[in-house]
């Protein structure tokens, strides 16, 4: 109370709930800041590789060294090829792979989802059983009799990958495209004359491509993997073209003596995957909060 009886307004003090809401909404995401700067520094490896001042990747060198140098800075490889060289080339493959099979299941994927989610009914059991029938093959399994049966490549390899992503997409947009089937812009739409194909373009497309694209950063550090075992295994990107589970192969019988070899792209495998996984998981939680990524 102030001076003449008069009340003096005291400013609500914050609970704690709410001091720690916004601590938390204020927090920056480190994981998805490193991620992403690290997945930036490999795509723009990848994508400039030519342009670097590298050896070329499958040139055979008189001289073995394990210690970085002026002219190997991450040493040689058993063949005298340049490590930093092959780690470089070898991103090339692993983008590639996983961001083309990815974009291929999506653009199929996410459509036959949309469809089902839809319109219900017989379109929806027969994309179900379709989807159903792709989820029973073990996924090694089919990744090596698909590859085995073609030619293997970077094609090949996409081909293969793509067709196990396409029922994540369709059953991830299936669900969202159920759950916003009934709400309120939806049925203005369709009391307004709107066609079914205008609808789902339209006023659902915006709106399931958000948990997609957050699904869609976790399936690039899935299929990052499976490309490495592929490669790891001698299916995947044949040789002289470098990959980094095809440098994981050829430095497993010199482990003992020269772990490098195989550190150094494990750690590239590493650091790629748990980027991936960070921006998913970020993406997701920005999704679940009803914010836009």
């Amino acid at each position: 109370m102030g001076q003449g009886g008069s009340l003096v307004a005291v400013p609500p003090v914050p609970s704690e709930l709410a001091v720690g809401l916004r601590l938390r909404r204020n927090k920056r995401p480190i994981g998805a800041i490193l991620g992403a700067t690290w997945l930036i520094l490999v795509i723009l490896a990848a994508v400039l590789a030519q342009a670097l001042p590298l050896p070329k990747p499958a040139s055979l060198g008189n001289t073995y060294s394990a210690l970085p140098g002026w002219h190997h800075l991450l040493g040689t490889d058993a063949l005298g090829r340049d490590v930093l060289s092959r780690i470089v080339f070898g991103a090339r493959g692993s983008m590639a792979v996983a961001v083309g099979a990815t974009t291929v299941a999506l653009l199929i994927g996410v459509p036959l989802g949309m469809i089902s989610g839809f319109f219900r009914g017989a379109t929806d059991s027969g994309i179900s059983l379709f989807v159903n029938f792709m989820l029973s093959f073990p996924p090694l399994i089919f990744l090596i009799a698909v590859v085995t049966a073609l030619k293997p490549g970077i094609v090949t390899l996409v081909v293969a990958l793509s067709l196990l992503g396409i029922p994540n997409f369709a059953r991830v947009a299936r669900a969202n495209t159920i759950a916003l089937a009934d709400r309120e812009f939806v049925t203005a739409a369709r009391a307004l004359g709107a066609s079914p194909l205008r609808i789902l373009r339209r006023e659902l497309l915006a709106n399931v491509m958000l948990p997609v694209l957050s699904l869609a950063l976790v399936v690039m550090a899935t299929l990052v993997v499976a490309e490495g075992t592929l490669s790891f295994l001698g299916l995947g990107i044949p040789p002289p073209t470098p990959s980094w589970g095809g440098m994981l192969a050829a430095g497993r019988d010199s482990l003992r003596t020269d772990p490098q070899l195989v550190l150094i792209p494990a750690l590239c495998f590493f650091f790629t995957v748990l980027a991936f996984n960070n921006l998913g998981d970020w993406a997701r939680s920005r999704v679940g909060r009803g914010s836009s990524i």
